[in-house]
């Protein structure tokens, strides 16, 4: 059946004007040409779809049958059409995001996911919390789209933008010598000899090999006696009295009863936090206005 979009706009501007020289007046052609168009369509469909005479244009049952069916057919070509632009300008789709457990704790990443959303209510974004490490293979294969993470080494085939330096913090139980003493920052050198609760290697976070990265750099061995896998976990088991440990600052904005927080006054005592995605595969423009929302925040 060789039937075009533009057969079904003619029938439809003909049945509407029931006339054919107002009809190809509205779409701009001429009436004989358009009356030959609707002859061969009615070819096409088989039946007669127009009474026509002198003065009059009218539907035949088929042709009622016909225009409904037409309807829907341009309004829904229509709606793909106008969906494939709100795809294309990032307004619709979806959006794989893989986050460590810190990164809802940032202002910054907080504010722009909640105006990506309002901004772009159909793109439907799917959350994937997982530490900086595990993010990597992921992202590789495609399975996420951006992931929100620490500073850590990446392959050739992803690539980073900074989002944000982020200032780490000693947290302490609230009647730790250090929290009772009145100083408003810490140095490293405080918490040589303290109790220390820590992420366990085997968990992989980029935090544990960083912050240990640091204490050495500073001549310290931290004197380790719980190891976690989660930092809810190692603020909880502060609140116990169990040790001491350090953390970004987005968790000072966790209040858990008995712990305090701590700014470092070590010129190192930051962590950076990445946007990663691939480099051989095309960003979406989902994942682009995503990026360029977080990266455009003050």
């Amino acid at each position: 059946m060789r039937i075009e979009i533009r057969h079904l706009k003619y029938f439809i501007a003909v049945a509407e004007e029931c006339h054919f020289g107002r009809a190809a007046e509205r779409l701009n052609i001429s009436q004989p040409p358009l009356s030959q168009q609707i002859q061969a369509l009615e070819v096409e469909v088989g039946a007669r779809l127009l009474e026509r005479n002198n003065r009059n244009v009218s539907l035949t049952q088929a042709g009622e049958l016909f225009l409904k069916e037409c309807y829907e057919i341009v309004d829904h070509l229509s709606q793909a059409a106008e969906n494939a632009a709100r795809a294309h300008r990032g307004e619709l789709g979806n959006l794989k995001i893989g986050f460590t457990s810190s990164a809802p704790f940032i202002s910054l990443v907080a504010s722009s996911l909640f105006i990506f959303r309002q901004r772009y209510p159909l793109v439907h974004m799917q959350m994937r919390e997982v530490n900086t490490k595990q993010q990597i293979e992921p992202l590789l294969e495609g399975k996420l789209d951006i992931g929100v993470m620490r500073n850590t080494r990446l392959p050739d085939t992803l690539t980073h933008q900074l989002l944000l330096r982020e200032p780490l913090v000693a947290v302490l139980h609230q009647n730790h010598p250090l929290a009772a003493s009145g100083r408003e920052k810490l140095k490293f050198s405080d918490l040589a000899n303290q109790p220390f609760v820590f992420f366990s290697r085997e968990v992989g976070t980029a935090l544990h090999d960083e912050i240990l990265t640091l204490l050495k750099n500073a001549g310290i061995t931290p004197y380790i006696t719980q190891e976690v896998g989660e930092a809810m976990t190692i603020v909880g088991l502060v609140s116990a009295g169990l040790g001491v440990s350090i953390l970004p600052a987005s968790f000072t904005r966790i209040k858990v009863d008995g712990v305090c927080y701590r700014y470092l006054d070590e010129e190192t005592a930051f962590t950076e936090v990445w946007l990663a995605y691939s480099k051989t595969r095309p960003l979406s423009a989902q994942a682009t206005a995503l990026i360029n929302l977080m990266i455009a925040q003050p």
